[in-house]
């Protein structure tokens, strides 16, 4: 198996969430035992040679990525949600989107001071939501390490919006 094989099972849904766009289904992936695998083991071993303390997921597919690598890896999971969606208190940070403005949350204990953190999410398109979690990471006093997503689209250029960090990224399109 390979990342031509994870790129050919990403499933392309027309028009969803809107007219126009072409949706990237990392579902397929999940279904597939062995690709899901295989996903997981090549980002277990991009993140391998990186020191760091947790792993934050980015809401909610980053989720699906990031619990499993922090649960292979022995390390912290910490969510990264929309608005409203966490328990306990939180910092907020927005970033604008093509058709107005988002918020995301993290819990204002999740991130201690200095630790060092990996962002994992299925896909990096423009970095607006990446950035934005990382922003969370640095108010809290961590540092991102590194960011590491399943998928690329290489055509929303969203690597320069982040071009502070270390990216990395399995498939591109």
């Amino acid at each position: 198996m390979n990342a031509t094989t994870v790129k050919k099972i990403i499933r392309d849904i027309p028009d969803f969430p809107q007219k126009g766009v072409i949706f990237k289904d990392i579902t397929p992936i999940l279904k597939d035992p062995a690709v899901y695998r295989f996903v997981i083991d090549t980002l277990t071993g991009i993140l391998k040679p990186v020191s760091f303390d947790a792993i934050v997921g980015i809401e909610s597919r980053g989720f699906m990525f990031g619990t499993a690598l922090a649960y292979q890896m022995k390390k912290a999971f910490v969510p990264v949600r929309k608005k409203g969606k966490l328990p306990y208190r939180t910092v907020q940070m927005s970033y604008a989107l093509e058709y107005g403005e988002a918020v995301v949350e993290m819990h204002e204990d999740a991130i201690k001071k200095d630790d060092r953190v990996v962002i994992v999410d299925d896909l990096l398109a423009t970095g607006g939501t990446a950035l934005a979690a990382a922003q969370l990471v640095e108010k809290l006093g961590g540092k991102v390490e590194k960011y590491a997503f399943v998928i690329e689209l290489l055509f929303f250029k969203g690597r320069e919006k982040l071009s502070a960090y270390d990216v990395d990224s399995l498939v591109q399109f």
